[in-house]
């Protein structure tokens, strides 16, 4: 990032955020080739205004992936898949069953599913198991030095990996494969995270949704729709405001493109051929604000179905978080956890690029590095700016201070003091 970015991220800020009107009548999206922006670029003009665009198969074109898990024909090799990973647990969703507005999964070896999907293949895509998708194989947790692909540069600030690395306990970082007709129903990702897909083979068509058209998409009683294409949407009485949303944006990704979906966009995804994608969900300055917004609205739906019990229940603020953590994976505690982690790398970053440091340079993320120095300021900013969100929370103030060590106060005049340093 250079200072110009700097500069006007943090203007950009403190002012109202641009609106997704040019995106309601179902516009094309921007397609990029490595040459046409730089990061900075990309930063203003996809990252800060929250904005979906492809990326042409230049990006991917010399990952191995590419190269060695596809035969000549296009098709998935499903020999050399089965020779280097044949071995593995994968796990598998039924897109053929709906479950609590998912589909739902089982693990299996990945050598069985690789039988499966040759199979389905030869019987004109029938079979009596129904359509099986293999998704959310956490691949990179298995090899991480697996050397099939890499992160676009464009994605490289990604504070979700970054911390579930510092952790060593998980990751968002995924493996799909599929057979044509296997498909993801209507969903915006975890914790309102951005998203970046691969295609390693196979073409997908996505519908996407701006950010507040998913209330159009809910029934009366509140519920999201599983379906965005479903005819149950025409039924006025069940969807009374299905009328009123756009039209989804239709994109067909081919092959080695990359997509990126934008914090809060909601959408559905369509194998249109046997496909093969590599997946990361991951967010950072840029929308930290969109997930503690998101948690809070998580904590309020959890303090909402358990109400009734608030004035007999022993602990029930704690219960709260307890039931957070399950529902979403993350709660306060963990979430202001996440923030120190990276806040505490952006300052040994700032420390080492000053010399004060050195030493502990090569024990944080490259990408830290290639980012470069404004970036971590940008980011202590950010990471500031929720922070004090967080100390005027309520919620937030109930949790017991010794499970927050550095006590977010002192952590918020650390992040202070470095950059009006950097800065003055």
């Amino acid at each position: 990032m250079d200072e110009e970015t700097l500069k006007s991220a943090l203007v950009f800020f403190q002012g109202d955020r641009p609106s997704y009107e040019e995106f309601h009548k179902g516009p094309k999206l921007d397609y990029l080739r490595e040459s046409d922006l730089t990061y900075s670029e990309f930063f203003r003009g996809f990252l800060l205004p929250n904005y979906p665009c492809i990326l042409s198969p230049e990006f991917t074109e010399s990952w191995r992936s590419r190269q060695h898990w596809v035969k000549g024909d296009g098709k998935p090799d499903y020999e050399h898949l089965l020779e280097h990973l044949g071995d593995f647990i994968v796990p598998v969703a039924n897109c053929d069953v709906k479950e609590y507005n998912a589909n739902p999964k089982h693990n299996i070896p990945f050598r069985d599913y690789l039988s499966y999907w040759r199979e389905h293949r030869e019987n004109g895509y029938s079979s009596l198991q129904g359509c099986l998708y293999m998704k959310d194989w956490h691949m990179h947790r298995v090899f991480p030095d697996h050397g099939v692909y890499n992160t676009p540069l464009f994605f490289q600030s990604d504070w979700l990996n970054e911390y579930w690395d510092t952790m060593e306990l998980d990751d968002y970082r995924f493996v799909y494969m599929g057979p044509k007709g296997s498909w993801t129903p209507f969903h915006a990702d975890v914790f309102r995270s951005y998203s970046w897909s691969a295609n390693i083979c196979g073409r997908k068509k996505w519908l996407l949704f701006p950010p507040g058209q998913e209330e159009h998409l809910k029934d009366c009683s509140g519920n999201l729709v599983y379906d965005a294409q479903s005819l149950i949407l025409q039924d006025r009485d069940r969807y009374p405001k299905y009328s009123q949303c756009c039209q989804p944006i239709e994109v067909v990704q081919e092959v080695g493109e990359i997509i990126f979906v934008p914090s809060s966009w909601h959408h559905q995804v369509y194998n249109l051929e046997d496909t093969i994608s590599i997946n990361h969900n991951w967010l950072n300055g840029c929308n930290i604000d969109t997930m503690w917004q998101f948690l809070q609205g998580e904590l309020t739906a959890v303090q909402e179905e358990i109400g009734e019990w608030k004035n007999c229940m022993e602990d029930w603020h704690q219960h709260c978080q307890l039931l957070l953590k399950s529902c979403t994976g993350i709660n306060y505690c963990e979430f202001y956890r996440f923030l120190k982690i990276i806040a505490k790398n952006r300052i040994a970053v700032l420390e080492a690029t000053s010399g004060d440091s050195a030493a502990l340079h090569s024990t944080l993320p490259a990408e830290l590095s290639a980012l470069g120095p404004c970036h971590s300021v940008f980011d202590l900013h950010r990471t500031e700016d929720v922070l004090t969100a967080m100390l005027a929370n309520e919620d937030f103030s109930r949790l017991d201070p010794d499970l927050l060590g550095p006590h977010p106060e002192n952590l918020l005049h650390e992040i202070k003091e470095m950059t009006h340093s950097v800065l003055s």
